[in-house]
C-alpha cells in the first residue's frame, strides 16, 4: 500500500480538497470505466458468498496485489447486491394488515374497548369522495354563486393524500415533513406543482416558521380528500381565468360547503340510499366485537356522526350475520353520537338522552348510562365520572390522529390508530430501509468512509431509489451497479477512484 501511496499522492490530495459533480465524474477521470458496470447473470446463494467472504487473502506487497485485493472485495460486494432480491424473498415479511405498537401493551389489562364509527368500524369505497366533492361544488355554485363552469369539475382520486396543509395566505397546498419543512415534490399552487426555486422564492426557505404556520390549516382525515381536491381545483380555475382572488376566501367557502353537506345530512342520506356503492362489508367485524363481549370486556361507541346514520350503516354491515342486523346495539354498553370531537375531550357539555323514535333530546340529567339508550353530546369529564372507567384500562380506536386519539391519550387512555395507508406504504417503506442497508453494507465491504465524492453519490443514489420506491417499484434495478461502481472510495487514508485501479 505504501507504493500505491507514492503513485497517487496528487490524486489523493485533489480528491480530499475538491468537490465534483456527477457529470464531471462520468465525463472526466471515470469516463472510460465499463468493466465493473457489467451485470453478471450468475447469482450464487448467499451462503456461498459468505463462504467466499471468509477466504483469507494473503498480505499484499505490490501495487498489483493491492489492486487484486480491492477488485476481489468489490466483486464480492457486487455479488451480494445481485443476491439482495433472493435474500429479501427469504426474509420474514411484515404484514401490512398487522398490528404494530410503539410501546408495551398488555391486553389482559384492557377492560374497556371504545370505537369511532367512520373509517374505524365502517369503511367506505372511493366513491364516497366523489359524492362529497360533487355535493360541495354544487352548493358552492348554487349558494355561493361560484361560476357555473365549476359544476363540471370532477374529483381526481390520484391527487390528494392525507396529512396535507393549505396556506390560506398564499394559496398553496403542501406536504410537510417531520421537521416542518415543505417536501420538495409536495407543494402545489392549484394543480401545478411548484419547483424548489418557486418554493424558496415564495417562502424564502423550505422550512415553515412559527409565524407562517399560523396561516396553515391541516387536512388530516379521509373526509378531507375531497376538500383538498376541491380547493386546488378552485384555485386553478381562478389562475387560468386570470381573476384576482383571496386564498383565504377560497378555503373558507370550500370548508363551509364541505361542512354543509355533512351537517345537513346530504352525505348521510346519499350513503344510506345506496350502501352497496359506498359501504364496504367486513365479515370479521361481528366476530371481533362478539369475541370481546364474550371475554367480559366493556364496549362503547363514540362518534361525531348522527345516530340514524350509524344505525343504518351498522344494520347494513350486520345484515349477513345470521339475522343479527337489528341487535348490533346489544354489543355496546354505551352508544354516544354527535359527540363533537375533539371538543368532547376538553369541554364540559352535558350528555343528552336521544329518542330515536321521536328524533328529539330529553331534558333530564344524565347521571348513568343505559345500554338500551343512545346519548348525544357530552364530554370526557362526565363520561369518566359516570362510568368509573380508569384511563389505563381503556383503549380507543380511531382514524384521526387529532380528533380521535390525541385527546384520549392525554386522559390516560391507550389509543389505536386505524391507518389504511400502511397497507400500501409499508412494503415500500421496507424497501426504502433496505436500500440504505444495501448501500451501507456494500460500502462497508469496500472499507468505505465518507468523503466529498462519496456523499455526492450516496445521497443521489439514495434519493433516486426512494423515488423509485415511492412510485411503486418493489424490485431493485441492477442499473444501480453502474453508478455505484464509479464511486470514489476512501481506503486507508487516501482516495482511489475504482476506474484508476482498473487501469493500473
Amino acid at each position: 500500500m505504501t507504493s500505491t501511496r507514492r503513485l497517487l499522492p496528487p490524486l489523493g490530495a485533489s480528491l480530499t480538497r475538491g468537490r465534483f459533480s456527477s457529470d464531471q465524474i462520468r465525463n472526466g477521470f471515470l469516463r472510460s470505466f465499463r468493466g465493473f458496470a457489467t451485470v453478471t447473470s450468475s447469482e450464487p446463494a448467499l451462503a456461498n458468498l459468505e463462504a467466499k467472504c471468509a477466504v483469507a487473502i494473503p498480505e499484499c506487497s505490490t501495487v498489483e496485489d493491492e489492486i487484486t485485493k480491492i477488485r476481489h472485495e468489490f466483486e464480492l460486494a457486487k455479488q451480494r447486491f445481485l443476491n439482495i432480491p433472493e435474500a429479501i424473498n427469504s426474509m420474514p415479511k411484515m404484514n401490512p394488515q398487522g398490528i404494530y405498537v410503539n410501546k408495551n401493551l398488555r391486553l389482559d389489562n384492557i377492560q374497556v374497548y371504545g370505537f369511532d364509527y367512520d373509517y374505524t368500524l365502517a369503511h367506505y369505497s372511493s366513491h364516497l369522495q366523489s359524492l362529497i366533492y360533487d355535493l360541495a361544488k354544487q352548493h358552492m355554485v348554487n349558494e355561493f354563486r361560484y361560476p357555473d363552469v365549476c359544476i363540471q369539475f370532477k374529483y381526481d382520486p390520484t391527487f390528494p393524500i392525507r396529512g396535507l396543509y393549505y396556506d390560506k395566505l398564499k394559496g398553496c397546498l403542501m406536504k410537510l415533513d417531520f421537521f416542518g419543512s415543505i417536501e420538495p415534490d409536495g407543494c402545489y399552487f392549484g394543480r401545478r406543482k411548484l419547483s424548489r426555486k418557486e418554493i424558496e422564492s415564495m417562502y424564502g426557505t423550505r422550512h415553515i416558521g412559527r409565524d407562517q404556520a399560523r396561516g396553515l390549516v391541516g387536512l388530516m382525515d379521509f373526509f378531507c380528500f375531497s376538500e383538498a381536491c376541491l380547493i386546488a381545483d378552485m384555485v386553478q380555475y381562478f389562475v387560468d381565468a386570470k381573476l384576482e382572488f383571496d386564498a383565504s376566501n377560497i378555503y373558507n367557502d370550500v370548508n363551509r360547503a364541505i361542512q354543509h353537506v355533512h351537517r345537513s345530512g346530504l352525505v348521510h342520506r346519499g350513503i344510506l340510499a345506496d350502501p352497496y356503492r359506498y359501504l364496504l362489508k367486513n365479515g370479521q367485524l361481528l366476530r371481533f366485537l362478539r369475541m370481546l363481549k364474550d371475554k367480559g370486556k366493556k364496549l362503547f361507541l363514540l362518534t361525531n356522526s348522527p345516530y340514524h346514520f350509524v344505525d343504518g350503516g351498522m344494520r347494513f354491515l350486520m345484515e349477513d350475520s345470521f339475522g343479527l342486523r337489528d341487535s348490533w346495539r346489544e354489543l355496546f354498553d354505551v352508544v354516544i353520537a354527535k359527540a363533537n370531537k375533539p371538543e368532547f375531550y376538553t369541554s364540559e357539555h352535558p350528555f343528552r338522552c336521544y329518542d330515536s323514535v321521536r328524533d328529539n333530546l330529553a331534558f333530564t340529567k344524565v347521571d348513568a348510562f343505559d345500554p338500551k339508550k343512545v346519548y348525544y353530546h357530552g364530554c370526557l369529564k362526565s363520561f369518566l365520572e359516570i362510568t368509573k372507567w380508569h384511563g389505563p384500562e381503556v383503549i380507543y380506536f380511531g382514524d384521526h390522529l387529532f380528533s380521535d386519539l390525541r385527546g384520549p391519550s392525554k386522559a390516560g387512555w391507550r389509543t389505536a390508530a386505524i391507518i389504511h395507508e400502511l397497507e400500501v406504504s409499508l412494503p415500500y417503506l421496507m424497501y426504502s430501509l433496505l436500500v440504505d442497508c444495501i448501500l451501507k453494507s456494500v460500502c462497508t465491504s469496500l472499507k468505505a468512509q465518507p468523503c466529498t465524492l462519496y456523499d455526492v453519490f450516496w445521497f443521489s443514489e439514495r434519493y433516486r431509489y426512494k423515488m423509485m420506491i415511492a412510485t411503486g417499484l418493489s424490485r431493485y434495478s441492477h442499473s444501480f451497479l453502474f453508478n455505484f461502481s464509479i464511486m470514489a472510495f476512501y481506503i486507508e487514508d487516501f482516495y482511489i477512484p475504482i476506474e484508476d485501479i482498473s487501469h493500473n
